[in-house]
C-alpha cells in the first residue's frame, strides 16, 4: 500500500480540474460532515451546498456550478459528475489498498481432478472445486466456497468466502459475489398430487453475465428446463430471491430483500426498490422503475415509475389515490353528518 495519496495522483488517475495544492496529502474519503483536513469528500446534490462552509475536508469534489463556492473554503477537484467521480475514485482507492489474492490454491483446497485453474486464479482455503469445473484468469475464489461440477467463474471474478456456484452454473468476467450467496440451488418447482407435493427436478443452470454484483446471502435458483439468467451489468443487493427461470435484462438493479417469482421476466435498466415482490410469470419491459415495498401483480408494458400495495399503479396515479385515502375518516364523518340532517 502506498505511503500516502496526493491530489496530484488522484487528478492524474481519473481526471478533473485541480484547485489548489497538488502536494496536497490526502488519507482517507469522508462524507463532508465528518471529514477532516486529510479527507477528500464530495458534493453531488445542490441541497447540502451549505456544507461546504462548515467541512474541514482538505479538497472537495464538485460540478462546474459549485466551483467558485468550493474554492472560496480550500482545494476542488471540478468534475462534470461528482456523484461518478467519486465512485470511480472509491475503486481506484480500494485498489492501491485491497489486499491482493496471491495466484494459486491453497493446501487445504480440495481441486478434483478434471477441474480447470488458470494458474494467474486464486482459490482460497478449505474451498472446493469440482471436476469440471473452470475457473479463469485472476479470478478468486474465497475460502469455503463450492464451485460444482462444470461450473465456470470467468475472468477476474471474485467469490466471497461461501459463495456457492453450483453445478453448470456460471459467471462472466469482473463480477463480484459476495459471502452466502448461493447460485443454482433447486428452483422451488412442485406438482400437487393427492394432497402433497411431488418434486419437479430443476434441470437447468444459472447464467450470469459480466460485470455482476450480487450482495451477501442472495439466492438465484436453477431453471427447471431452461437456464435463469441474468445479463451482464446487473446489481443485487443482500438478501434477494430469484426464482428459477428468471430473466433479468441488462444493467437492472435490485434493493435488498426484492422477490422474484419464477419465469418473470425484467427488461434492460429497470429497478426494483428494497421489499418490492414481482409475482411470476410477469413482464417488465425496459426502463421500468418499482418503489420500494410495492407489490406487482401484473406485467408492466410501459415504461416508468410504478408504486403501491392497494394495488400498484404508475406513480403519479398511486400518490393521489394515496392522499385520498388520508381523507377518507374525515370524508365518512362529513357523510354521516349528512345523513343524519337529511
Amino acid at each position: 500500500m502506498p505511503a500516502e495519496v496526493r491530489l496530484a495522483d488522484i487528478v492524474a488517475a481519473l481526471g478533473g480540474t485541480l484547485s489548489g495544492d497538488p502536494r496536497l496529502v490526502i488519507d482517507r474519503l469522508a462524507p463532508l460532515e465528518s471529514a477532516d483536513a486529510a479527507s477528500l469528500s464530495f458534493l453531488s446534490n445542490p441541497r447540502y451546498a451549505a456544507q461546504l462552509g462548515s467541512t474541514a475536508a482538505a479538497c472537495v469534489i464538485v460540478s462546474p456550478a459549485m466551483r467558485e463556492a468550493a474554492v472560496a473554503r480550500g482545494a476542488a477537484i471540478v468534475a462534470d459528475d461528482p456523484y461518478l467521480y467519486f465512485a470511480r475514485l472509491t475503486q481506484w482507492w480500494a485498489a492501491r489498498r485491497r489486499a491482493v489474492a496471491t495466484p494459486g490454491i491453497h493446501p487445504s483446497a480440495v481441486v478434483e481432478a478434471g477441474a480447470l485453474v488458470d494458474a494467474s486464479a486464486s482459490v482460497g482455503a478449505l474451498s472446493y472445486v469440482a471436476s469440471g469445473a473452470i475457473i479463469g484468469s485472476g479470478a478468486v475464489i474465497g475460502s469455503h466456497a463450492h464451485i460444482g461440477p462444470g461450473a465456470q467463474v470467468g475472468e477476474c471474478t471474485r467469490l466471497a468466502p461461501r459463495v456457492t456456484l453450483g453445478d453448470a452454473c456460471r459467471i462472466g468476467a469482473r463480477g463480484i459475489v459476495h459471502g452466502g450467496v448461493v447460485i443454482g440451488a433447486d428452483g422451488f418447482g412442485f406438482a400437487p398430487t393427492q394432497g402433497r407435493w411431488e418434486k419437479i427436478e430443476q434441470l437447468g443452470a444459472v447464467r450470469i453475465g459480466d460485470d455482476v454484483e450480487i450482495g451477501a446471502n442472495t439466492c438465484i435458483d436453477r431453471g427447471a428446463l431452461d437456464d435463469t439468467v441474468i445479463e451482464d451489468g446487473v446489481k443485487l443487493d443482500n438478501l434477494i430471491q430469484v426464482g428459477h427461470n428468471v430473466r433479468i435484462g441488462a444493467h437492472s438493479a435490485m434493493a435488498g430483500c426484492v422477490g422474484i417469482a419464477g419465469s418473470a421476466v425484467i427488461g434492460r435498466h429497470c429497478t426494483a426498490g428494497g421489499g418490492a415482490i414481482i409475482l411470476g410469470h410477469l413482464q417488465l419491459v425496459d426502463h421500468v422503475h418499482i418503489t420500494a415495498a410495492t407489490v406487482v401483480t401484473r406485467s408492466i408494458l410501459k415504461p416508468g415509475q410504478y408504486s403501491g400495495l392497494f394495488p400498484f399503479d404508475d406513480n403519479a396515479s398511486w400518490e393521489k389515490n394515496a392522499a385520498t385515502l388520508k381523507q377518507l375518516h374525515t370524508l365518512r364523518d362529513r357523510l354521516r353528518a349528512l345523513e343524519k340532517k337529511s
